[in-house]
Parts: C-alpha cells; structure tokens; sequence
C-alpha cells in the first residue's frame, strides 16, 4: 500500500522554492551589501539596482507579453524626468515617487491604445517605440534656455536637470537619504517589484498573458481580448520602467536627455538577452553582469564599451540563445535527475508489495 504524499511536500514545489530562495538571496544583498561594501562601491551598486529594475521591465513585457518594445527607454526617462520636475518643485519625494510610476503607465496607455486596438503587427510596434524614444530625445535635447522650465524646475537641454534631491523619508522633506539609505530604497524596490511581478504571472491575468504569448489566435477564440491583456501588460511594464528612471536619478542627481538615448534602448535589449528571455531573474542579473563587465574593461581601457557590448549580443545570439539562467537552469535539471538515477539503479529492489500475501494465499 502506498502512502499518500504529505501535504506539505504537495504545497512546496520546485517554482516555489526557487521563489523564495531569490528573495532570500535579495535580503541577503539588501541588508549585507552595506556591511561588505564601502560608500563608492555602494553606490556603485544602487546604479546597477536601477538598471535592473529597467532591465526587469523589459524583461516582462518582451519575455511574457511577447512584446517587443524597442524604445523602452522612453519609459525610463519619463519616469526619471517626472521625478525630478516634481520633486524640484514639492521638495517632498513623496509623491514625485509615485509621479515617475504613474507618467509612464499614462502615455504607455495612450500609445499601447493606438498600438494594440489598431491592430499594428509586432514589428512596427517595435518600430513606433523606437521612433517615440527618438522623438523624447529630439524634444528635451531642444529644451535648452531659462524659458523651459516646469515651475521651479528647468529643464536645461542637452546639459540635462542637475542637483536632483535625494529621496526622503515619506512626508519628511528635511531628511534625505544617505547613499546607504537610497541603496536600501532601492534594493528594496527591486524586491518587491520581483515579487509582485511572480504573482502577476501565477495570477489568471499572468496566466492569458501568457497564452497569448503562445497563440494569440487560440485566446481569442475562447473569448479573451488579447488588446486589452497586451495593453494592461504594456502600461504595467512602463510602471516599472519609470520606477527604474526615478532610481537611476536618484543615483547620479542628475537626468540628461540621453537617456531617451539608442544605447539605453539597446543596452536594455542585450541585459535580457544575456540573462535569458522568459524569466526574471535572467534580466537583472544580465544587467548587473553587462555593467560590470562594461565598468571593468573601462578602467582597464581594454575594449570600447559599445564594441563590447556588440560582440558580448553576438556571442549570445549564435552561441547560448537561451540566456544563462535558462541554461544554468536545465543544467541543473540534468544534473538532478542523472543523481536520482543513479541512486535508484544502485537501490537494490525488493519484493513487489502484497508479493508475500500472494504467496501465502497460493499455499
């Protein structure tokens, strides 16, 4: 007679095992980093956080919307800009915070609407994103002069918004954060972006985003509106985007119009590709692995940086398309199973059960 399996080894399985081990493996940098780390090398870090969560966001909405958005910077910079025009202006970070979330998902909703309920395939929606990228860079670039300002706040042109204020603690304008205190926020964010974002894709909404990943025809059929559920996922990817550009100012102080930049459009692209399409982790650590390895053969003059960053997307492409976690990840699955077999070859075999009864019944 075999025994049920237990309840509890029925609820942890092997994705929510993963699961927890990535959160834990980011409160483990999130409270260890500033023990470990000196203030520049902590700062260091807070940048990669920020490109990161950018990373992340196109990591969703490319790797489980099946969108590819080729001006995802966009996003990044309204995020960024909406930040620090607000809090130039409030002084309190407070709802700047929530601005730089909020902007992005609005204009991602007016376009992605034109977008996706005009029916636009995915190449010219890459195409268009691309194009708004360009045109936010044209724009700002031409924004030079004292007469383009947003209330307090000047948006300076090419020479981009300086002396940016640090996040504060919420509704308390006369304590900013410290570099440590941003790496907290920071690092923190990414955290529960990450976990938010898994129980968007456990959820049912994250389950037909997925299916009509897969076959967009087949949702339709059984009644889904794939516009609608690849719209709500754009806006959401935006969100994220924005939260990585307040971040990424809140690093530096400082927010020029480059970064509506091509580079950081392409930059992006190669951090999910190096990290691996269709998973979460794969895009932040492709993203903290390109800027070290980019920070790296700087300062040792080796290699231009986008010479690098050019054959490290080649590379990946011919060589290991899947992306390192995907292929860390089967890896691992091979060398499990390859274990449990070998252990059950080397289990000697005992009688089949009820073999003794049987036995017992034919004397």
């Amino acid at each position: 007679m075999t025994r049920p399996p237990s309840p509890l080894r029925a609820l942890v399985r092997p994705a929510a095992l993963s699961f927890l081990a990535m959160v834990a493996s980011g409160l483990v940098m999130l409270f260890g980093a500033p023990h470990l780390l000196d203030t520049f090398g902590l700062v260091q870090m807070t940048g990669f956080v920020a490109m990161a969560m950018f990373a992340l966001s196109q990591g969703f909405i490319w790797g489980y919307g099946g969108v590819m958005s080729f001006g995802q910077a966009a996003f990044l910079g309204l995020g960024g800009y909406a930040y620090a025009v607000a809090v130039l202006n409030l002084g309190d970070s407070t709802l700047p915070v929530l601005l730089a979330i909020v902007v992005p998902m609005l204009f991602a909703g007016l376009l992605g609407y034109f977008m996706f309920y005009g029916r636009i395939s995915d190449a010219y929606i890459g195409v268009i994103t691309l194009t708004v990228s360009v045109i936010l860079f044209q724009l700002v670039n031409t924004t030079s002069g004292s007469q383009y300002r947003i209330g307090e706040a000047e948006l300076g042109g090419f020479n981009g918004i300086p002396a940016i204020p640090a996040l504060n603690l919420p509704g308390d304008a006369g304590n900013p954060l410290d570099p440590e205190g941003i790496w907290y926020a920071a690092m923190g964010s990414l955290i529960l972006v990450y976990v938010v974002l898994r129980a968007i894709l456990a959820s049912r909404f994250g389950r037909v985003v997925v299916a009509i990943r897969e076959n967009e025809t087949r949702a339709q059929l059984i009644g889904y509106d794939p516009r609608l559920y690849k719209l709500l996922a754009f806006m959401i990817s935006a969100g994220i985007a924005g939260l990585g550009g307040c971040l990424f100012a809140n690093w530096g102080g400082f927010i020029s119009p480059t970064v509506f930049g091509l580079t950081m459009s392409a930059q992006v692209i190669i951090f999910v590709l190096v990290g691996g399409l269709g998973t979460l982790l794969g895009p932040i650590l492709g993203a903290v692995l390109i800027q070290w390895l980019t920070i790296e053969a700087g300062a040792q003059s080796l290699i231009d940086s986008n010479l690098g960053l050019g054959a490290i997307l080649v590379t990946f492409v011919l060589l290991i398309p899947q992306g390192l976690v995907p292929v860390a990840r089967n890896l691992f699955l091979r060398l499990g199973t390859a274990l449990i077999g070998r252990r059950m070859r080397a289990k000697p075999l005992g009688p089949a059960p009820g073999a003794a009864l049987a036995g017992e019944v034919r004397r």
